[in-house]
Protein backbone atom coordinates (compact mmCIF):
# COMPACT_ATOMS: atom_id res chain seq x y z
CA UNK A 1 0.00 0.00 0.00
CA UNK A 2 1.57 3.31 -1.05
CA UNK A 3 1.98 6.07 1.50
CA UNK A 4 -0.20 9.17 1.28
CA UNK A 5 2.85 11.14 0.07
CA UNK A 6 3.47 8.65 -2.73
CA UNK A 7 -0.18 8.75 -3.70
CA UNK A 8 -0.12 12.56 -3.91
CA UNK A 9 3.00 12.43 -6.07
CA UNK A 10 1.34 9.95 -8.39
CA UNK A 11 -1.75 12.15 -8.68
CA UNK A 12 0.42 15.14 -9.56
CA UNK A 13 2.12 13.10 -12.27
CA UNK A 14 -1.23 12.05 -13.74
CA UNK A 15 -2.77 15.54 -13.84
CA UNK A 16 -5.57 16.22 -16.29
CA UNK A 17 -5.37 18.88 -19.00
CA UNK A 18 -7.68 21.09 -16.93
CA UNK A 19 -5.56 20.70 -13.79
CA UNK A 20 -2.44 21.53 -15.78
CA UNK A 21 -4.07 24.63 -17.28
CA UNK A 22 -5.30 25.90 -13.91
CA UNK A 23 -2.00 25.12 -12.19
CA UNK A 24 -0.27 27.40 -14.69
CA UNK A 25 -2.18 30.35 -13.17
CA UNK A 26 -2.06 29.27 -9.51
CA UNK A 27 1.56 28.20 -9.10
CA UNK A 28 4.37 30.40 -7.80
CA UNK A 29 1.97 32.80 -6.03
CA UNK A 30 0.72 34.24 -9.33
CA UNK A 31 -2.79 34.91 -8.01
CA UNK A 32 -2.75 37.72 -5.40
CA UNK A 33 0.46 36.34 -3.91
CA UNK A 34 -1.41 33.36 -2.45
CA UNK A 35 0.45 30.06 -2.28
CA UNK A 36 -1.45 27.13 -3.73
CA UNK A 37 -0.53 23.49 -3.36
CA UNK A 38 -1.76 20.78 -5.65
CA UNK A 39 -2.81 17.32 -4.55
CA UNK A 40 -2.11 18.25 -0.92
CA UNK A 41 -3.37 15.77 1.72
CA UNK A 42 -5.71 17.16 4.37
CA UNK A 43 -5.90 14.86 7.37
CA UNK A 44 -9.08 14.38 9.41
CA UNK A 45 -9.53 12.10 12.39
CA UNK A 46 -12.65 9.98 12.20
CA UNK A 47 -14.98 9.33 15.10
CA UNK A 48 -13.27 5.97 15.48
CA UNK A 49 -9.80 7.51 15.87
CA UNK A 50 -8.68 6.62 12.36
CA UNK A 51 -6.92 9.13 10.15
CA UNK A 52 -8.68 9.91 6.90
CA UNK A 53 -7.07 11.86 4.09
CA UNK A 54 -8.77 14.06 1.55
CA UNK A 55 -6.67 15.18 -1.38
CA UNK A 56 -8.08 18.23 -3.13
CA UNK A 57 -6.79 19.21 -6.56
CA UNK A 58 -5.63 22.61 -5.25
CA UNK A 59 -5.43 24.05 -1.75
CA UNK A 60 -4.60 27.52 -0.38
CA UNK A 61 -4.01 27.47 3.37
CA UNK A 62 -4.01 31.27 3.75
CA UNK A 63 -7.48 31.61 2.19
CA UNK A 64 -8.73 28.24 3.54
CA UNK A 65 -9.75 27.47 -0.04
CA UNK A 66 -10.06 24.16 -1.84
CA UNK A 67 -10.43 24.13 -5.63
CA UNK A 68 -11.63 21.06 -7.47
CA UNK A 69 -11.37 20.44 -11.21
CA UNK A 70 -14.22 18.05 -11.94
CA UNK A 71 -14.00 15.66 -14.85
CA UNK A 72 -16.50 13.02 -15.97
CA UNK A 73 -15.59 10.68 -13.08
CA UNK A 74 -17.34 13.03 -10.67
CA UNK A 75 -20.67 12.21 -12.34
CA UNK A 76 -20.37 8.77 -10.71
CA UNK A 77 -19.19 9.84 -7.26
CA UNK A 78 -21.62 12.60 -6.31
CA UNK A 79 -22.40 11.07 -2.89
CA UNK A 80 -18.70 10.75 -2.04
CA UNK A 81 -18.07 14.34 -3.16
CA UNK A 82 -20.99 15.57 -1.06
CA UNK A 83 -19.74 13.80 2.08
CA UNK A 84 -16.20 14.99 1.44
CA UNK A 85 -17.37 18.58 1.07
CA UNK A 86 -19.27 18.39 4.36
CA UNK A 87 -16.11 17.25 6.17
CA UNK A 88 -13.95 19.95 4.58
CA UNK A 89 -16.53 22.67 5.30
CA UNK A 90 -16.63 21.51 8.93
CA UNK A 91 -12.87 22.19 9.00
CA UNK A 92 -13.60 25.78 7.98
CA UNK A 93 -12.62 25.39 4.34
CA UNK A 94 -14.39 26.88 1.32
CA UNK A 95 -14.76 24.68 -1.74
CA UNK A 96 -14.95 25.84 -5.34
CA UNK A 97 -15.77 23.30 -8.04
CA UNK A 98 -15.24 23.83 -11.74
CA UNK A 99 -15.92 21.47 -14.63
CA UNK A 100 -12.86 20.62 -16.67
CA UNK A 101 -14.56 22.08 -19.75
CA UNK A 102 -15.10 25.39 -17.95
CA UNK A 103 -11.43 25.55 -16.96
CA UNK A 104 -10.27 24.74 -20.48
CA UNK A 105 -12.75 26.98 -22.32
CA UNK A 106 -13.24 29.94 -19.96
CA UNK A 107 -10.23 30.19 -17.67
CA UNK A 108 -10.66 33.94 -17.10
CA UNK A 109 -14.09 33.45 -15.50
CA UNK A 110 -12.68 30.66 -13.36
CA UNK A 111 -9.80 32.87 -12.20
CA UNK A 112 -12.18 35.73 -11.46
CA UNK A 113 -14.29 33.45 -9.21
CA UNK A 114 -11.18 32.22 -7.42
CA UNK A 115 -9.92 35.78 -6.88
CA UNK A 116 -13.23 36.68 -5.20
CA UNK A 117 -12.37 34.18 -2.46
CA UNK A 118 -8.79 35.39 -2.02
CA UNK A 119 -9.35 39.05 -1.20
Amino acid sequence: MPSIIELCRELRQRETAAEKALWHYLRNRKLFEHKFLRQYPICVESGFGRKLYYIPDFYCHKAKLVIEADGPIHDFKKEYDKNREEVLIALGLKILRFDNSQILNDIQTVLKKIKQHLT
